[in-house]
């Protein structure tokens, strides 16, 4: 069994060269409801952008731009993550990986938890431990007896590692740090979101500071 901790990538281009050309895109499109495109400059696009967000509260146009990013995190923070909408998302399904063969080197892959640190709890720790250890052997031997992945999977633990990419537009993804990062939310999807959302703070404070 394999633990690691959980990740993720911004897989679209995201530098602040990138962000700017989404800002224009955005004024392009927003600007035609004011026909007001005669005001367009070369620099024009973070102010306004910023104004029409955050101050006239007209983020529907925020919309025509979108992000993807590829978070590598248990099953439990997947389904939360998933519950968002709109969005695109694309799964590593447990239904056709076969984590007995030798792509996935004949074990599972869990995130650990956190706040089971075997630090300074090592009892808890344990405890996690061994119930994934055990869900893997009853896991492997399904399959060697004859059992499909989709029927194994039975067995998994919320832990598994799963990687999902998730794409929402830049309006999706303020909802979604205003709800993953405030103060009573899952702690493990507090872990991978606070960190996320400052890396969009970084190439975005138009929007995300």
């Amino acid at each position: 069994m394999k633990i690691i901790e959980p990740s993720f990538e911004i897989l679209t281009p995201f530098s602040r060269g990138d962000a700017l050309v989404m800002l224009k895109h955005i004024e392009r499109c927003a600007r035609v409801c004011y026909k007001s495109e005669g005001k367009i400059t070369e620099d024009s696009a973070p102010d306004f952008v910023k104004k029409i967000a955050k101050v006239f509260k007209h983020q529907s146009v925020l919309e025509h731009a979108s992000v993807s990013v590829l978070f590598t995190v248990d099953r439990g923070v997947s389904h939360e993550l998933v519950r968002h909408r709109i969005a695109a998302y694309s799964q590593e399904s447990t239904r056709y990986c076969n984590y007995r063969k030798e792509g996935f080197g004949n074990e599972i892959t869990v995130i650990k938890p956190f706040f089971f640190d075997d630090r300074f709890d090592r009892v808890r720790y344990n405890m996690w431990y061994t119930a994934c250890m055990c869900a893997e052997e009853m896991y492997l031997k399904l399959l060697k007896d004859g059992a499909s992945p989709q029927e194994a999977r039975s067995v998994l633990p919320n832990s598994l590692k799963t990687e999902v990419v998730a794409t929402f537009n830049l309006r999706e993804w303020m909802h979604v740090f205003n709800l993953r990062t405030a103060e009573n939310a899952h702690p493990q999807m507090r872990q991978i979101m606070v960190p996320l959302l400052a890396e969009f703070k970084k190439v975005m404070p138009e929007l995300f500071e």
